[in-house]
């Protein structure tokens, strides 16, 4: 099927949003846009909008000078096996002792890791990206510090990667769940394919909203990769599902968004142990106080 692009570029976020929102009433529809900042130090943004038909010049010109953004850029995108790309571009990721690896690199898994399978997929978690990168790091310096959680939850899991993290370095159960059930079905294939089933089950569910995960409660480690507006709201359910003395690890928040978060968390009895930066991205680590 032929696609087509149309990209363009802002001098800022606030614009840059806007016109994605009004993409979406374009016509013909587009089938996804997305907004990414230029990492060139200029802070500038750019939107990208994709079509199944080749969009009219002329909208697209006026929707440009109306929110100030450079003349569209359209071209035509060649039919191309997606995943099968992702695959081949895609890197292992070594955080700590963890490898996260795809099958097409199989053979360079190193003998001391932890190896973690996670194919190419429709769900949130490769390790690519810094906040499940950075949740992985805080996971393997708790292991080294000496904390063995023995009861563990995953709240918006996407692929799993970090409930199996946790099931591949200690006993005990994990609990894992997204509200996605696309999610679900990637993290489920995940744990079998991981040799984890029976070690790791995972739920559709909001939060901690499932009767297997209320009745596991409490945790001594709850991860939360999510967003900041979902971690803040969440904050009174961590305090009453994570055991005294316990852990959470949270990620998906900007690193301007972090004091926020933590002055939240700390208003339920939280205390922070560590903060870590990778690039735009914080990871927390935070302790049940009281």
């Amino acid at each position: 099927m032929t696609t087509f692009s149309a990209l363009t570029t802002l001098p800022a976020k606030e614009p840059a949003d806007a016109l994605a929102e009004a993409m979406e009433a374009f016509l013909p529809e587009p089938v996804g846009i997305g907004v990414f900042e230029i990492e060139d130090g200029s802070g500038r943004f750019e939107v990208g909008a994709y079509f199944e038909e080749e969009p009219d010049p002329t909208e697209l010109a006026l929707m440009a000078a109306i929110y100030g953004a450079a003349p569209f850029a359209v071209s035509e995108v060649p039919d191309t096996d997606w995943v099968a790309h992702v695959k081949r571009e895609l890197q292992p990721v070594e955080a700590g002792r963890f490898f996260v690896y795809g099958s097409h690199d199989a053979d360079r898994v190193p003998p001391a890791s932890v190896p973690l399978l996670i194919e190419a997929a429709m769900a949130f978690g490769t390790g690519h990206h810094g906040t499940t990168k950075g949740c992985l790091l805080a996971l393997d310096r708790l292991d080294r510090e000496g904390i063995r959680a023995r009861n563990v939850a995953d709240i918006g899991c996407g692929t799993a990667v970090l409930a199996m993290a946790a099931a591949l370095i200690w006993d005990g159960a994990v609990l894992a769940a997204d509200i996605d059930p696309v999610a679900v079905e990637v993290a489920e294939a995940n744990i079998v394919a991981n040799e984890l089933a029976g070690r790791v089950a995972c739920h559709v569910a909001a939060g901690f909203e499932h009767p297997a995960i209320e009745a596991a409660a409490p945790f001594d480690l709850v991860f939360a990769n999510i967003l900041k507006g979902p971690l803040i709201d969440l904050a009174p359910d961590m305090a009453s599902h994570i055991a005294l003395q316990g852990h959470a690890i949270l990620s998906g928040i900007l690193a301007e968004q972090a004091p926020e978060v933590i002055e939240r968390y700390e208003g339920f009895g939280f205390r922070l142990l560590r903060r870590d930066d990778l690039g735009e991205w914080s990871t927390l680590v935070l302790t049940r106080v009281q």
